[in-house]
């Protein structure tokens, strides 16, 4: 990774950035794309045989998947070469663990779910990078409700309500929806306070929100598709 990528303070460098943002969105979104196919597609036996006889590897790939988010994000802050290659390798090890998600719903549903998340980020992401609306103040509350979400998800999972489980996945929607555009502005916001002199660790930092932000919706969005499957 080149650490040293300055983008000149100008729209045309502001768009240079937005390009870099999104084309590790890109690669992130379609290595776990890419891995979740080979998975379910190319190697079902073993996602059967690690379920039934060897659930370690999957519970132990979520917890190493959670630890590499603070990992890469950290390493993108400090713009380290590393940021990159643990940004895909985490994309890739997320593809693995979402294939066993995957494998639970119709092919129907998840790409009803696919295609309309993407619209969804397509839409806020616009609403973000242009509008004039300061989203600072909408950012707090929604990560205040996403702290609400997560933890009535971990009630959820002792009481298995599908009630509840079908509210969180509307709320998640409308969390991870403003945060798309939340993100989107944050980059103007960080390039402007940068003076456009943006290193890579920058852009990587702005696509881990902005993967992250998609994964969560197309799970979400998933849940609400499948509920009557």
């Amino acid at each position: 990774m080149n650490d040293n990528v300055i983008y000149t303070r100008s729209d045309a460098g502001l768009n240079r950035f937005f390009a870099k943002v999104y084309s590790l969105v890109g690669m992130g979104i379609g290595l776990s794309a890419l891995v979740s196919a080979m998975m379910l597609y190319m190697f079902p036996d073993n996602m059967i045989a690690i379920m039934t006889n060897q659930p370690w590897i999957y519970y132990g790939a979520t917890f190493l998947e959670l630890a590499l988010v603070f990992v890469a994000s950290s390493s993108a802050r400090k713009n380290t070469p590393a940021a990159l290659p643990i940004f895909l390798v985490y994309s890739a090890l997320n593809g693995f663990t979402l294939s066993f998600i995957l494998a639970s719903y119709a092919q129907a549903t998840v790409l009803q779910a696919f295609v309309s998340s993407a619209l969804v980020f397509f839409v806020m992401a616009i609403i973000g990078a242009v509008t004039k609306r300061d989203l600072s103040g909408m950012s707090k509350a929604l990560m205040a409700g996403l702290i609400g979400i997560l933890i009535a998800s971990l009630v959820n999972l002792f009481i298995g309500s599908g009630g509840m489980s079908f509210i969180i996945s509307i709320i998640s929607v409308l969390i991870f929806s403003g945060l798309i555009a939340y993100d989107n502005q944050l980059i103007k916001r960080v390039y402007d306070s940068q003076g456009g002199r943006m290193v890579n660790g920058w852009a990587i930092s702005m696509a881990l929100s902005l993967y992250l932000d998609f994964i969560n919706l197309f799970l979400s969005l998933l849940r609400i598709f499948a509920r009557n499957d």
